[in-house]
């Protein structure tokens, strides 16, 4: 877990001088970046009447009260994996985003955690999404189902790792999307769902040809001695009659000869 660093930046104090506003709502958002989106609007609102919505008091507050006994866990951006990734994508076109992240803390993440939308562009109602616990040094992928805008061009937004009391963490998730008529994406991710779809579908095999001759026909239960050799010489003869077609042909030349010798009398 990565302590949280109690010193304030005199960049950071700095830029209360430009913050001339009495608007509740815009206190809170800038109060929000500030932190860099390490609490949630709930959270800020709380700090900003806790000090009479005095911005710089309210930071220093949340610093005081929070650092002792907070630690928050550590995330870092691996690879944005999107299948299709870098193309562009037709207006109003359903899609899914998938990044790989990573624990990169030395302790697992608290349980309840997710990754959820903080700014700029959303795509779609999908607003957060729950992400399983992850052990130090851990990787896994996080995919959301997203909504292209209805009208051509760039468009972008963050999404941030939260905890469940509402503790932002990680790197800032960035979504740029192009937006185009003759976009590729979409039909790029149809098709390789159909390419998964059908791989995992069993096929069926082919049965493996025995070099043995096929077992004989079950025979009429009431059978003398000489009924069962006849029929024990058909069987026979239509086997090799069948053989002599996958024979060379020198070997078909020769013809197959039963000694009557062997037939009853």
């Amino acid at each position: 877990m990565e302590g949280m660093d109690v010193d304030l930046d005199p960049e950071l104090m700095q830029k209360f001088s430009c913050l001339g506003t009495t608007d509740k709502d815009v206190l809170i958002s800038k109060f929000q970046r500030l932190l860099g989106f390490q609490l949630n609007p709930a959270g800020c609102a709380f700090f900003l009447d806790m000090t009479n919505w005095n911005l710089q008091a309210a930071i220093g507050a949340y610093y005081d009260f929070e650092s002792p006994n907070i630690s928050v866990p550590s995330m870092s951006f691996v690879e944005d994996v999107t299948i299709g990734e870098g193309e562009s994508i037709p207006p109003d076109t359903q899609f899914i985003k998938t990044w790989r992240i990573q624990n990169s803390g030395a302790e697992a993440w608290p349980p309840g955690v997710c990754l959820k939308y903080v700014g700029g562009d959303q795509f779609g109602h999908v607003n957060m999404v729950m992400v399983r616990s992850l052990e130090p040094q851990e990787i896994a992928d996080v995919s959301i189902q997203m909504c292209s805008p209805s009208r051509a061009g760039m468009y972008q937004g963050q999404w941030r790792m939260c905890t469940a009391t509402g503790l932002y963490y990680g790197n800032v998730i960035w979504v740029i999307l192009s937006v185009e008529v003759g976009g590729l994406l979409g039909v790029t991710q149809q098709l390789s769902s159909f390419e998964t779809e059908f791989n995992t579908q069993p096929h069926p095999q082919k049965p493996t040809p025995s070099p043995l001759p096929p077992p004989p026909s079950p025979c009429p239960v009431d059978v003398t001695p000489s009924t069962f050799i006849i029929y024990c010489c058909l069987s026979a003869l239509v086997w090799v009659l069948k053989e002599q077609s996958s024979l060379p042909l020198a070997l078909k030349k020769k013809k197959v000869k039963i000694s009557p010798a062997i037939l009853p009398v």
